[in-house]
């Protein structure tokens, strides 16, 4: 295992200081689309060389270290989303299957509950899909075309979608985080799951009052008059997702459909037209394809190199010295929420971050007597609450990407996101909920 040391989180500070750094330069200096002026993909070159220069050992095993970062299983899972998702997105508007959808949908729902709506649809769909990323990827197109139908912002009918997104994820029983949180502290899910719930449910309540007011002065014109057969693609993506099946189908499938309806209802719509609107698709998602693999592999390098050991060595051992004056189960939950939530801005993926955190919190929950089901809760809430967030994340990536808009503009706009975080740090401080000072139980094994 490679020793701990701080330098290997260098290259994510470099990668941050020409991104964001760059984008507030233009931005100060009144430059449109201040964030593209330097694409992401190409500020974190000098970071991945950076990552390789302060690696130890052969070059070829340090640049092979990176490339199996770039190959990780769950990056290469969400660059296939990605093209399918951009496929799908392309095909469905297109064919009109967006502007059915909308209409549709603005004509049967009040003006004021566009964004409560909007955001009761995404987490339910990310509950049963289990998967933020593949629900953003079937519900943003839409949530776009009403944004353009309405009065409504953009950014904040976006973030309305990456908030009801991770919802969906933390609570979801079949997603990745929640099964690496439960597999990681020994417990079963349904008892992490009434953790999340207590926690999760006030926050999304307090967020749905929220997006109320903030949507009660939407200006919904006249709907006119379209086919509902091309909205059927959205209805059918939606369904196969809450039935469970597999988000890489249930995006092909959405993709033959929506094909197959423009075929058959639009006479100058040809296969090389079908063919030609999925490659764009594919063409839209470049930019977020790159950067995902880059940073998979710049994660893999910071990994290796030892600055997630060095990280999480810190906050135990600030946690350590805190215990002492310190009411042991609050200080406990606080380390277990740092951890995860520095790892995960250091890996931009929250199931990662909470696999490779998981130890840490284990050991710091039996150290500092929090509940193991408190802490599987805690490892998923802060992970969540941070991934949704950050504007290199897959999710807010995404969206972005779609919608050709700033994912630093999206941020804050993601309101769920930052009051689940301050309902989470609210629990640790008050206590709640009840139980974290119970006897360990005993679950699933890691």
């Amino acid at each position: 295992m490679a020793k701990a040391s701080p330098f290997a989180l260098l290259p994510l500070g470099l990668f941050l200081a020409l991104f964001v750094g760059s984008g507030l330069w233009y931005s100060a200096q009144g430059v449109e689309m201040a964030f593209y002026r330097i694409s992401a993909p190409v500020a974190i070159l000098p970071a991945v060389a950076l990552a390789i220069l302060l690696a130890r050992g052969p070059l070829n095993g340090r640049i092979e270290t990176f490339v199996r970062g770039v190959a990780d299983h769950t990056i290469v899972t969400m660059v296939l989303i990605y093209l399918l998702a951009g496929g799908f997105a392309s095909v469905a508007e297109a064919i009109g299957g967006v502007e059915a959808t909308v209409h549709f949908g603005l004509s049967v729902i009040p003006p004021a509950l566009v964004l409560p709506g909007l955001f009761v649809v995404t987490a339910f769909v990310a509950t049963a899909m289990g998967t933020s990323v593949g629900t953003i990827a079937a519900i943003a197109p839409v949530a776009i075309g009403v944004a353009d139908a309405t009065a409504l912002s953009m950014p904040l009918t976006l973030g309305t979608v990456v908030g009801g997104a991770m919802f969906g994820d933390n609570l979801s029983i079949i997603s990745d985080t929640t099964i690496a949180a439960t597999r990681t502290q020994g417990v079963e899910m349904r008892d992490k799951f009434r953790m999340n719930f207590r926690i999760a449910l006030p926050a999304a309540l307090v967020t749905l009052v929220w997006l109320y007011f903030a949507g009660d002065s939407a200006a919904v014109p006249a709907q006119g008059d379209y086919e509902l057969v091309r909205a059927l693609p959205y209805a059918a993506v939606l369904v196969l997702a809450v039935l469970g099946v597999n988000v890489l189908l249930v995006l092909f499938t959405g993709i033959l459909l929506a094909g197959a309806i423009g075929l058959g209802l639009q006479p100058d719509y040809s296969l090389a037209a079908l063919s030609q609107d999925i490659y764009d698709g594919y063409s839209g998602m470049q930019e977020i394809m790159i950067l995902s693999l880059l940073i998979g592999g710049l994660g893999a390098m910071m990994k290796s190199g030892g600055g997630l050991a060095w990280l999480a060595n810190g906050i135990d051992r600030i946690a350590r010295l805190r215990g002492e004056k310190a009411q042991a189960p609050v200080t406990g939950a606080l380390g277990i929420g740092t951890a995860v939530a520095a790892t995960n801005i250091c890996t931009a993926n929250n199931t990662v971050a909470i696999l490779l955190t998981g130890g840490l919190a284990k050991d710091i929950a039996a150290r500092y007597r929090v509940d193991p089901r408190r802490s599987a809760s805690l490892l998923d809430i802060f992970s969540c609450s941070v991934q949704g967030l950050l504007p290199y994340g897959a999710q807010v990536l995404l969206v972005s990407s779609l919608a050709s808009v700033s994912p630093l503009a999206l941020v804050g706009h993601i309101q769920y996101c930052w009051i689940l975080g301050l309902a989470a740090l609210a629990s640790i401080f008050f206590s709640l909920p009840a139980g974290q000072n119970a006897a360990p139980v005993t679950g699933s094994s890691p």
